[in-house]
């Protein structure tokens, strides 16, 4: 067994080669000398990639006239494998081996055993590193880790050396798959073509052999206690406070933050002779290996957890703890990151950052909703990227078609072109619409009003010529921000969104946090910690009601705010009639207080609730009375209803919108509003798409409120459709639904001339 001191002894040989003023064949040639003699190896042999081929480059051992001459592919042979699979072969008895390729210039019949490693430079392979002996026998799991280790020392010799084409060695796995398309979920629609940069760069290791090895140790060892200081802040932070799967991930992650076996083993690469950062790294390698030989999917999750944890390590111990929006994008950038916060992706370049794609991500998350704000196209769920994309790597976002296609191949670059330029001149010819009327051909009038959060998002209202803000999210301001928003920084933004927005209507919602959209700063009560469904739990008016303080400050500052204009607030996941009622008796206390001190208030004021619970609708006749307009909320509805957290990949795409369920409880909805003189708009996804939006209009819906891209699409299918014709075919429909709702629907508009994007 290969003990640490003689591990450190081959390093310092090493380094000494790699100082040494002699040619790169030279120290090449060295090097296999060294580890084949520190390994009692009678073969050791250095391949490197060079214009996409593997070649013997030094040898101990084979015969050297073999050396610049045998060659072989990627995938071909034991080399070729362990290039391709970027993973390390140990074998007793080469021959065996379904791979093996004999190349008889080389002599290395005389060999049984077999070990290899890869020699990785930005995540891929531009080499390989064997020993071969007479005897068969597999090699010690130590001595297969030296190789790793001095592998890794190898690199940057490479590197430094010029053997290796470095644009080469960045896309080596590109170099192997021209083009790959990679599938996720549609989270932002949109199209973009860009190139990959990490939010979180991974660190490059350019030293890896330690000039004093204490000193090394000393950096880790404060790493690991900054490390941990912040995992155990992450821990305590009040929004993960009970019980719970959410608690059990947490323990799992700390656990591995003060896993003395994980700092040991990187102490035990310190002592071989590695730096901090290889030393991290090396341990890093090792257990991605495990993560490919594990089958359970539970495991792996956890084992991602420890890349993680690796990663911030890193990070900390080199110093690099800035992400790309730190650094600066470059131009038209598309986002890689495994999830992202609303605050992080507001800190980007918007008119450089062109796309972003997730590993994880889902429709209902914040990100996803602040995204859609700024226009930025998004994919999410998609697997691996880190395997599958280079950083720089040129990609084509097409999350219509759900994919991101990384190096495309010139006839799929072209096809993606004459798509994204018809896609303009679409936009284009929707621009034209922004000043006409949302009116239907038989002359009804549906206004379309756009959903906001950002103050910056109310320039659109002119760009779009939506009619108003439908929907403004005031929580997005609780979201970006480190402490609870004070009431006259609140104030503020509400004011000038009016002042934006001029006399055209906001519809402020009022904050629908908690849950799954948790806030550091804000303490959950004891008895409301177990969040384990957190879509159903503690969030919106409940936690508002709860928390009546915080109600109390925003009802002041839209009330202050809004000082002489008109005013329209809207509650969002009114559950049952006494609880709209108890949120208005909180404004109305607020007005009352205003009023007795002589503050000026607003001219006139209008309520209204979020029918995003079914069981609202049992009750609506109790609640219309008291109602001046109604909101559907169709992204929680649609999940309430169907009993399906649309946050699931396997469940986003099962439920239709156009389905006969919820076609039928919206035509109720709307019919109850109508008998009862109250406005009833729809303000979720399914609003701003023609064909689900013809059908809302056709139920009876009055408006409806939208992202500001689907604006002229809707307005175009508005003034193409006639809503008389569409009111007397939608009853037999719904009656009778037909197999796919969606099919007849779009049979129905095709026919009638109907306009659809």
């Amino acid at each position: 067994m290969l003990a640490a001191q003689s591990a450190r002894l081959i390093l310092t040989r090493l380094h000494e080669v790699m100082a040494a003023r002699t040619g790169a064949q030279a120290k090449l040639n060295q090097v296999v000398g060294i580890i084949g003699e520190a390994l009692e190896s009678e073969v050791c042999s250095i391949y490197l990639l060079r214009d996409g081929l593997l070649e013997l480059y030094a040898t101990r051992g084979l015969k050297q006239e073999a050396v610049h001459v045998t060659r072989l592919a990627m995938g071909e042979g034991l080399v070729g494998t362990i290039a391709e699979d970027v993973e390390p072969l140990n074998l007793d008895e080469a021959t065996s081996h379904p791979d093996f390729a004999y190349k008889p210039e080389t002599g290395e019949e005389l060999f049984h055993s077999f070990a290899g490693v890869p020699i990785v430079r930005r995540q891929a392979a531009v080499g390989v590193l064997c020993v071969q002996h007479a005897e068969p026998r597999r090699y010690d799991d130590v001595e297969i880790e030296a190789l790793q280790t001095v592998a890794m020392v190898l690199s940057e010799l490479i590197s430094n050396a010029g053997l290796v084409d470095e644009a080469k060695t960045a896309g080596a796995r590109a170099a192997q798959i021209a083009s790959q398309r990679l599938p996720g979920l549609r989270l932002v629609e949109g199209m973009a073509r860009g190139h990959a940069v990490y939010h979180q760069p991974r660190i490059l290791i350019e030293h890896t052999v330690a000039e004093d090895t204490e000193a090394e140790r000393a950096r880790v060892y404060s790493a690991f206690a900054k490390m941990r200081e912040q995992i155990d802040n992450m821990t305590n932070l009040a929004e993960f406070g009970g019980d719970g799967e959410h608690r059990e991930v947490l323990d799992t992650y700390k656990m591995f933050a003060y896993d003395e076996g994980w700092s040991r083993r990187i102490n035990e690469a310190i002592d071989s002779g590695l730096t901090a950062e290889a030393a991290i790294e090396r341990v890093q390698q090792r257990t991605r290996t495990r993560m490919r030989q594990i089958d359970d999917p539970l495991l792996q999750d956890r084992m991602h957890d420890l890349e993680d944890l690796a990663n911030r390590l890193l990070r900390i111990v080199s110093g690099q703890l800035g992400t790309a929006a730190q650094a600066g994008l470059r131009q038209d950038t598309i986002l890689i990151a495994r999830n992202l916060g609303p605050a992080e992706l507001l800190e980007y370049d918007r008119r450089r950052l062109k796309g972003v794609v997730l590993e994880e991500g889902s429709l209902t998350a914040h990100v996803t909703i602040v995204a859609r704000a700024m226009g930025v196209p998004m994919l999410g769920r998609v697997r691996d990227v880190r395997q599958s994309i280079a950083d720089g790597d040129l990609l084509l976002l097409d999350v219509g078609q759900a994919s991101v296609t990384v190096r495309p191949a010139a006839a799929i670059e072209e096809a993606f072109e004459t798509r994204l330029v018809t896609g303009q001149k679409r936009r284009a010819a929707f621009a034209a619409l922004r000043d006409m009327p949302s009116v239907s051909k038989d002359g009804l009038a549906v206004p379309l009003m756009m959903n906001a959060g950002l103050r910056d998002d109310v320039a659109a209202l002119d760009l779009t010529g939506a009619e108003g803000i439908g929907l403004f999210r005031t929580e997005f301001q609780f979201l970006v921000s480190a402490t609870m928003p004070q009431r006259e920084r609140q104030q503020r933004l509400y004011r000038d969104v009016l002042d934006a927005a001029g006399e055209r209507p906001v519809i402020f919602r009022t904050v629908d946090i908690g849950g799954d959209k948790a806030l550091p700063y804000l303490r959950a009560d004891a008895g409301q910690e177990d969040e384990e469904n957190p879509a159903l739990g503690w969030r919106a008016l409940r936690l508002a009601l709860d928390r009546d303080t915080l109600m109390k400050a925003q009802a002041r500052a839209l009330l202050e705010a809004a000082a002489g204009r008109n005013l329209q607030v809207m509650f969002p996941m009114v559950s049952e009639p006494w609880e709209y009622d108890q949120a208005r008796a909180i404004f109305e206390a607020q007005h009352n207080w205003l009023a007795e001190r002589g503050k000026r208030l607003p001219a006139a004021i209008k309520y209204g609730a979020m029918l995003e619970v079914p069981a609202l609708a049992e009750v609506l006749d109790l609640l219309l009375p008291r109602l001046d307009f109604l909101s559907v909320g169709t992204n929680d509805l649609t999940q309430f209803l169907f009993a399906a957290d649309r946050a699931n990949p396997k469940l986003a795409e099962r439920y239709d919108w156009l389905s006969p369920a919820i076609l039928r409880f919206l035509a109720r909805v709307a019919r109850e509003c109508t008998a009862a003189g109250v406005p009833v708009g729809v303000c979720g996804e399914m609003g701003g798409r023609p064909l689900e939006a013809m059908a809302l209009i056709g139920l009876g819906i009055d408006r409806l409120s939208i992202t500001p891209a689907a604006i002229g699409p809707v307005k175009a299918m508005i003034r193409s459709l006639d809503v008389g014709k569409l009111r007397a075919a939608l009853p037999a429909l719904l009656a009778t639904p037909p197999a796919d709702m969606r099919v007849a629907l779009d049979e129905w508009a095709r026919e009638a001339g109907v306009e659809l994007a």
